[in-house]
């Protein structure tokens, strides 16, 4: 018997994907139990609702919680995370939302707010919000108030973030998520001029060995796992440039640390030294500049603009879009005008 799954704490998005190949000498046994013995924590309610959505493969073809294995038999199946075992404390936050139903919700994040509760983050979280939400202002229903999250961004990243409402419509997500078939664009700013308008980045990335809180990219793929990010210029303002990419993978700071690789990271992005002077001149008036810049983006320059999916029960499908919050938009319109004026005065 092999076993495989995918990472978890290396993705953003919030499944994991186990294979399984059967004994030659495996008895005739129900494949949802089958599966209860194989993977820690997991209930038969949450398998029995990945095979409903479709998640649980048999020799590459769906089957039912009830499917009978036999020896040699190939498993596949794609699970969306459970719930942290953390006690979720209902809070009256504010939040933005975008589009609410019985199934899904889309909320768009603001920046500096942690996702989910966890240490030294307990309260004060968007699923805080979420629950209070759930609880006692939605017009939809929801089972039990919990929130089932498909995917996450980071604290300092804000925009468009996808929830479930119920454990049928996250499974139906995670299947999504894992296929790729996600259409999700981000709006970044860069140190630098990059060459091209277009571009590819890849590169397997993963914990970085020296630092568990960095990620970093692997191009020869001996660690980590596969990562691709597509990115097109929007606008080029001498010393930064705006971005927009999209994702094909959701690993872990991706977008930052693939521009971090190739020399160009996040403007004011902390962690992957973006919150140093990169680029420009050793003028005082350019420093102070660029420190203004800073205080008006206190974070690195990332927004989830967009996401495009299949909605899990109406197989309908939606796109949402958001605007870019204030102090993105403040810093970005800063060094237009600060390039905009040399140019000028360059040609005169």
């Amino acid at each position: 018997m092999a076993t495989n799954s995918e990472q978890n704490e290396e993705q953003n998005e919030l499944f994991e994907h186990y294979r399984f190949v059967c004994d030659k000498g495996q008895g005739i046994l129900r494949i949802d139990k089958y599966l209860m013995d194989k993977i820690e924590n997991a209930s038969r309610t949450k398998i029995q609702s990945a095979a409903k959505a479709g998640n649980i493969l048999v020799n590459n073809i769906s089957v039912k919680p009830s499917y009978k294995i036999k020896p040699l038999d190939v498993i596949s199946i794609v699970l969306s995370f459970p719930p942290r075992e953390i006690e979720i404390i209902p809070e009256d936050i504010p939040i933005d939302i975008i589009y609410e139903d019985n199934d899904i919700l889309l909320v768009n994040k603001k920046p500096g707010m942690v996702v989910h509760p966890a240490y030294a983050n307990y309260s004060g979280t968007l699923v805080n919000a979420l629950h209070y939400h759930f609880l006692h202002k939605s017009k939809f229903k929801n089972e039990d108030g919990q929130v089932y999250l498909a995917h996450r961004i980071d604290k300092g990243t804000s925009g468009v973030l996808l929830v479930a409402k119920n454990e049928f419509s996250q499974s139906k997500l995670a299947k999504q998520f894992f296929n790729h078939t996600i259409e999700r664009k981000y709006i970044a700013l860069v140190w630098g001029d990059l060459n091209e308008d277009t571009g590819t980045i890849e590169g397997h990335i993963g914990r970085s060995l020296k630092n568990r809180k960095v990620m970093t990219v692997f191009p020869n793929g001996e660690y980590g796992k596969e990562a691709i990010t597509h990115y097109k210029v929007i606008r080029r303002s001498g010393y930064v440039t705006l971005v927009e990419c999209q994702l094909e993978t959701g690993r872990t700071h991706q977008i930052r640390a693939h521009f971090k690789y190739i020399n160009h990271p996040l403007f004011n992005d902390a962690t992957y030294g973006g919150d140093l002077i990169l680029k420009g001149t050793t003028f005082t008036k350019y420093k102070q500049f660029v420190n203004n810049c800073f205080k008006l983006l206190p974070r690195q320059a990332l927004h989830a603009k967009s996401l495009g999916f299949i909605h899990p029960i109406t197989k309908k499908k939606l796109f949402f879009d958001s605007e870019l919050p204030e102090d993105m938009k403040s810093a970005i319109d800063k060094w237009e005008h600060y390039s905009n004026f040399f140019q000028t005065n360059e040609e005169d």
